[in-house]
């Protein structure tokens, strides 16, 4: 374990020359003691690290000096080849590059390293869409993934969930996130005292366009996976715009955790009654919109009742009707 560690600190101090105790401890999740500890170590094992004062100090390798220790391990090759989603590079509209690279990186690697790659291929695939959906880019995910790699800011029409109207906001795109099939952009709004971060769905964005002739200036902190782990639950809470009143039955709610948005689903648990004399239990379920509820909660048939909003439970009244009018002994042709 601490070889490992010691092995990463090399790196990061020769690929990033000037980085301080703090921030190498950040990147390697110790602490700042543990950090000249290893500094000790190297120095000790014979890597010249030393650690510099002053305003362009922290820690540098001696000039001219590079570590022996960027060959790669067959498991590091192997995983190497693990870390891009086919399906996520056709999109983006860089399948060609990545063939490209990986021939090059191919071509570079020792013929037995180049075997343990290839083995890792053959042995896994990563599918990133979900099941029975037909995965589709959106049409602006190419234009708006150059903005992100230039960080040109943009502006954004929005079609808002559950709303007929559109949005349009000034935007400069950080990242682009795919979430189980879903493309996601992740950007700050610059109007905002120090901006105001947002993250919008790609297929919901109906117009795009360059803003400005420069580049934004990109916060050095801003940590795509960071923010995105951080704020993933709570956007997904934000599109949860409408409740619904249910009652299920006993069957109804074991199958509802397979139609419920996984956001809304703890909450509505959490609001469920003791069960009636029938084995009933009624509780609230946060929904995206009544259309997105009609379409998701039919899928339980009888053992759910809609009881509110009026409305959500007016079309599935309309809906019964129809239904029994088509299966009715009198519909039978």
């Amino acid at each position: 374990m601490r070889a490992a560690r010691l092995i990463r600190m090399a790196l990061l101090v020769q690929s990033s020359p000037g980085l301080t105790a703090d921030a190498l401890a950040r990147e390697l999740e110790v602490s700042r003691r543990t950090v000249i500890r290893d500094a000790q170590a190297l120095q000790e094992a014979g890597v010249p690290i030393r650690a510099e004062r002053g305003r362009a100090g922290g820690y540098h390798l001696a000039p001219g000096h590079r570590t022996r220790l960027t060959t790669l391990h067959p498991t590091e090759a192997e995983t190497l080849y693990l870390s891009g989603l086919p399906s996520a590079l056709r999109d983006l509209g860089l399948s060609d590059a990545a063939d490209t690279a990986r021939l090059k990186l191919s071509a570079t690697l020792l013929p037995s390293l180049r075997a343990a790659a290839e083995s890792s291929v053959r042995r896994f695939h990563l599918d990133a869409p979900a099941w029975f959906r037909e995965p589709s880019a959106p049409e602006l995910l190419p234009e708006l993934a150059r903005a992100v790699w230039a960080d040109r800011p943009v502006a954004l029409t929005y079609a808002r969930p559950g709303r007929d109207d559109t949005v349009t906001r000034l935007l400069e795109p950080y990242g682009l996130v795919l979430k189980a099939g879903v493309w996601y952009v992740v950007g700050r709004v610059p109007a905002g005292r120090d901006g105001d971060w947002r993250t919008y769905r790609v297929d919901r964005v109906t117009a795009l366009s360059p803003a400005g002739d420069g580049a934004f200036v990109r916060d050095p902190a801003f940590d795509l996976a960071g923010y995105w782990r951080a704020n993933a639950a709570e956007f997904a809470r934000t599109l949860l715009r409408s409740t619904a009143t249910l009652r299920l039955t006993e069957r109804g709610m074991v199958r509802l955790p397979a139609v419920a948005d996984p956001a809304g689903l703890a909450g509505a648990l959490a609001s469920a009654s003791a069960p009636d004399r029938a084995g009933r239990v009624t509780l609230e379920l946060a929904v995206e919109s009544e259309e997105v509820a009609f379409a998701r909660l039919g899928e339980l048939g009888a053992d759910v009742e809609v009881l509110a909003p009026e409305s959500l439970r007016a079309r599935f009244r309309e809906h019964a009707a129809v239904l029994a009018a088509l299966y009715g002994a009198s519909g039978q042709r």
